[in-house]
């Protein structure tokens, strides 16, 4: 299938948002989103439905506000058709993924501003129909915002917490096509490490299990909260491992969107999956609530295995599921 128009379409968009003013981003929402949008963001945001002006009103406007001269620094685009429906009504999906960078000049959600750079990290996927962007999520790392202005939320956590670049091999910007058996493969070795990480039972020792499907000198880069680690030995020790012990019951996955294209590809939910807290992640007892995970999950695959991989979860969602509302606690105790 030919994605260059729905390409074209969300690269047309970008450049017209990353060009609008604070005031001008209604206008910009109402030329390219669907009147009938469905938008999900992040907590405080999350789900915006059926008014593109709200969307800018609520999401992009105390954005630009905040974070002025905007630069969009992107480190991967691609886009495919969804693995997990039909696809007879034509969609094409675009996903992007990079840093919003700007002056951090005015609070955002009660963040204290520093008048120095502040990079948002962000992945996005947006359904593109019949011209219009029909479905985005837009899902950001807003503790990785807190955190560069001194007033990181979360106690000392696993991996390493870092401005996260882009793929090591730099090609993930795939503004043209790709070659079609490239993104099948990406998504075989995707779907194969979703089967084996939807089986927490796996007779086989952890490392062993993720060698089956990632490269031993795998790179995970991981939210603020667990930060990122390198190879297979580290990320079971100081992601993986703690995770699994932490929570039972895992759910199945609830995918909104599964796609792939080159070597890269990857998938959101709404939420992924559920999980009961035993008790420890992110230096939280246990709550034997059943929690909900929001996630964009992107790859890159190596030659045959996957090589690369960037999270992104909703941990203020995460946390508010627990009795700990982060922003509230953050405007607190900066009085």
């Amino acid at each position: 299938m030919d994605f260059q128009p729905a390409k074209t379409l969300v690269l047309d968009f970008y450049d017209a948002l990353d060009n609008a003013s604070a005031t001008q981003t209604a206008a910009v929402m109402e030329r390219f989103l669907s009147p009938d949008i469905l938008f999900r963001a992040f907590h405080p945001f999350g789900e915006l439905r059926g008014d593109p002006a709200h969307v800018a009103e609520t999401v992009w406007t105390p954005l630009k506000t905040s974070l002025t001269r905007m630069q969009r620094r992107m480190d991967i685009f691609f886009a495919g058709q969804n693995s997990l429906t039909d696809q007879s009504d034509g969609s094409v999906w675009v996903a992007s993924m990079g840093h919003l960078m700007g002056l951090f000049d005015a609070p955002l959600l009660g963040i204290r501003p520093t008048g120095k750079i502040g990079m948002l990290r962000y992945a996005e996927f947006l359904r593109v129909q019949e011209g219009k962007i029909a479905e985005v999520a837009f899902y950001f790392d807003l503790p990785h915002l807190m955190a560069q202005a001194g007033q990181n939320p979360f106690p000392p956590q696993t991996g390493a917490q870092l401005i996260q670049p882009g793929p090591l091999t730099h090609d993930g910007l795939l503004f043209a096509d790709a070659e079609p058996s490239e993104g099948v493969a990406t998504l075989a070795a995707i779907n194969a490490m979703i089967s084996d990480l939807g089986q927490w039972d796996n007779p086989l020792p952890l490392e062993e299990e993720l060698a089956q499907t990632w490269q031993d000198d795998m790179l995970w880069w991981g939210p603020t909260g667990v930060g990122a680690t390198y190879t297979i030995e580290r990320y079971a020790k100081q992601h993986s491992g703690p995770f699994r012990a932490s929570f039972a019951n895992r759910s199945g996955t609830g995918h909104v969107c599964r796609m792939a294209e080159g070597a890269y590809g990857g998938f959101f939910g709404w939420p992924n999956f559920r999980a009961t807290h035993t008790g420890g992640f992110m230096g939280l007892p246990g709550s034997e609530k059943t929690l909900e995970f929001r996630v964009i999950d992107l790859y890159r695959r190596g030659d045959d295995k996957l090589a690369e991989n960037w999270i992104f979860i909703d941990m203020l969602h995460f946390m508010q599921q627990q009795g700990v509302d982060v922003l509230l606690r953050n405007q607190t105790t900066s009085l």
